[in-house]
C-alpha cells in the first residue's frame, strides 16, 4: 500500500460531512458486535439489569443484548435439544452444563462501558454460532434490550442520540485513521541460484482490532493479515517459518500448486513444527495463482486469531471485453482478507470499523480486489455505486467476466474483482450481512470506504 492511501486527511471537512451524511442517516435493527473497549469495573447502583437469554442449536438469543454499566443478571434457559452452557471467560462466570429445559441465573458484577463476550464452551458449539456480546453502554435500557431494540423502557436511546452516535463513529473513521495495517508486501532475500526466500515468524502479539480494543493475535511477522508474498511463474521459492507460538504449527498453501511434501498438513506431509523450531517450505511457482497461506494445525484457533495471508503468483490479465469498456490498466491492487471469529472477530484485513483502512481513488481509475475468506461463514461483499466485474474465481480467470455489486465469498474462496470509479464521493464498502456492519451505534465490524476524488 503506497503512502497516498494514508494521506487523505487533507480532504478535510468535506469528507467528514459526506461520511456523516452517508453513514449516519439511518439505523438498522442490530447492535455492533465488534467495537468499543474492554469490560472493567466501576461503582454502580443497587439495581441490576436483567437479560433473558435462550440457548438453542446453534445460537444464543439475543446475541447482542445492550445494558447500562453496573450489575448484569443473565437468566439463561436451554430451549434446545442438546446440552449447552453460557460462559463469560473474562469474568470466569458460567452456568455450567444445562440439559434441555434447564435454566440458570448468573450475575456479572460492576460491568463498565465496553463489551462483554459470552459463548458456549462445549466443543464446536461456539464455532457454529453459539456466541455473543453484551454491549455495555451509558444510557442503555435497564431491561436488557436485545439487538433489535425491543424494549418498553423509557431510558432507551432516543433517535436523536442514535443519530449523533452514528455520526460520531462515522467521522472518526477519517479522523482516527492512524492504525498500523497488516498485509504489507514482504521483500525476499534472493539467493545466488535465484531462489526467493521469505522469512516468516509465527508469534502472538497485541493487535488493535478497533479503537481501544487490543487482542492477543496469532500472527505471521506480528501483523494481521500476514505479509503479502508475491512471486512470478517459474520462481524458485523458499518460505522459512520460525515458530514462536506456545504450540506447534504448519503452513498450508491454499490454492497454490506445490509438491505433496510441501502441502503443510501434519502428520501426512510433515511433522508439526514445534515451538522453537524452524521449517523451510521449498517449491517452484509452476502456474499463476491467487492463493492464501495459513495454518493447518489447530486451525480453528490459529487461523481465526490471525494466521493467514495472501500469496500471489503472476498477474491477472484484464479480459478483452473489459478493456473495450475502458478497463485499460489496474491503478491499485487491494487484498481483502475477511474474518469473523477468534480474537479478531468481524474484520476486514484484521481491523474492525472505524479502524479499517480507507482507500483513495480517482474518477476513471480501476481497482483490482482479491477477496480472501479466512472466516467461518460466507460474507456477501458490497461496494456502493460502481459495478464490480468478477474476472477470476479461486485464481482461475473466467471465460466471461461477470458483473456483480454483491459478491458472496464462502470460507476458503477467492474472488478477483475489478471496480472502475465513475463518480466522486465517499462510497461505503462492507459485508451485506447487516449484523456484521451496522447497528444503533452506527457502523462497526466489516465496513470500510473508498474515497473517490475527481
Amino acid at each position: 500500500m503506497n503512502s497516498d492511501d494514508r494521506s487523505f486527511l487533507s480532504i478535510g471537512a468535506f469528507i467528514f460531512g459526506v461520511i456523516a451524511l452517508l453513514f449516519g442517516g439511518y439505523a438498522l435493527a442490530s447492535s455492533p458486535g465488534d467495537s468499543g473497549g474492554s469490560i472493567g469495573t466501576t461503582q454502580t447502583g443497587t439495581s441490576a439489569t436483567v437479560i433473558d437469554i435462550s440457548l438453542t442449536e446453534y445460537k444464543m438469543t439475543p446475541a447482542m443484548p445492550v445494558a447500562p454499566p453496573g450489575d448484569i443478571t443473565l437468566r439463561v434457559t436451554n430451549n434446545g435439544t442438546l446440552a449447552h452452557n453460557l460462559s463469560i471467560p473474562d469474568r470466569s462466570v458460567s452456568t455450567g452444563v444445562l440439559q434441555p429445559g434447564q435454566s440458570k441465573t448468573i450475575t456479572v458484577k460492576n460491568a463498565a462501558v465496553g463489551e462483554l463476550a459470552f459463548l458456549c464452551t462445549l466443543p464446536t458449539h461456539s464455532d457454529n454460532g453459539m456466541k455473543g456480546v453484551i454491549m455495555v453502554q451509558d444510557g442503555a435500557s435497564t431491561t436488557g434490550a436485545d439487538a433489535a431494540g425491543a424494549t418498553t423502557d423509557t431510558t432507551a436511546m432516543s433517535w436523536q442520540d442514535m443519530d449523533a452516535t452514528m455520526a460520531k463513529v462515522a467521522t472518526s473513521f477519517v479522523k482516527d485513521a492512524k492504525s498500523t495495517f497488516g498485509g504489507t508486501v514482504l521483500e525476499p532475500k534472493v539467493h545466488a541460484d535465484g531462489t526467493k526466500e521469505f522469512d516468516l515468524t509465527a508469534k502472538i502479539v497485541d493487535w488493535e482490532v478497533s479503537p481501544g480494543k487490543i487482542v492477543k493475535a496469532w500472527t505471521y511477522n506480528g501483523m494481521v493479515p500476514g505479509p503479502e508474498i508475491d512471486v512470478n511463474v517459474g520462481d524458485k521459492v523458499a518460505i522459512v517459518l520460525k515458530n514462536e507460538l506456545p504450540e506447534s504449527t504448519v503452513i498450508h498453501f491454499h490454492g497454490v500448486r506445490v509438491p505433496n511434501a510441501m502441502d503443510g498438513v501434519d502428520p501426512y506431509t510433515q511433522d508439526p513444527i514445534q515451538p522453537g523450531q524452524t521449517f523451510t517450505y521449498s517449491f517452484t511457482a509452476l502456474e499463476p495463482a491467487v492463493g492464501m497461506y495459513h495454518s493447518h494445525h489447530d486451525a480453528q484457533t490459529q487461523v481465526p486469531n490471525g494466521m493467514a495471508g495472501a500469496l500471489l503468483i503472476g498477474e491477472m490479465p484484464i479480459p478483452d471485453v473489459l478493456q473495450a469498456r475502458g478497463f485499460t490498466q489496474v491503478d491499485k491492487q487491494v487484498n481483502m482478507v475477511l474474518d469473523d471469529s477468534g480474537t479478531i472477530g468481524l474484520a476486514l484485513n484484521g481491523k474492525s470499523f472505524p479502524a479499517t483502512e480507507p482507500y483513495t481513488m480517482k474518477v476513471g481509475q480501476v481497482m483490482e480486489v482479491n477477496y480472501f475468506n479466512e472466516g467461518l461463514m460466507s460474507h456477501p461483499m458490497h461496494m456502493h455505486q460502481p459495478t464490480g466485474w468478477i474476472i477470476a474465481k479461486d485464481g482461475v480467470p473466467l471465460l466471461v467476466p461477470t458483473p456483480a455489486d454483491t459478491i458472496a465469498v464462502a470460507p476458503g474462496e477467492r474472488y478477483t474483482v475489478l471496480y472502475k470509479f465513475v463518480d466522486p464521493g465517499v462510497w461505503a464498502w462492507h459485508c451485506h450481512i447487516l449484523t456484521h456492519a451496522e447497528g444503533p451505534n452506527g457502523m462497526f465490524g466489516m465496513v470500510t470506504a473508498v474515497i473517490v476524488s475527481s
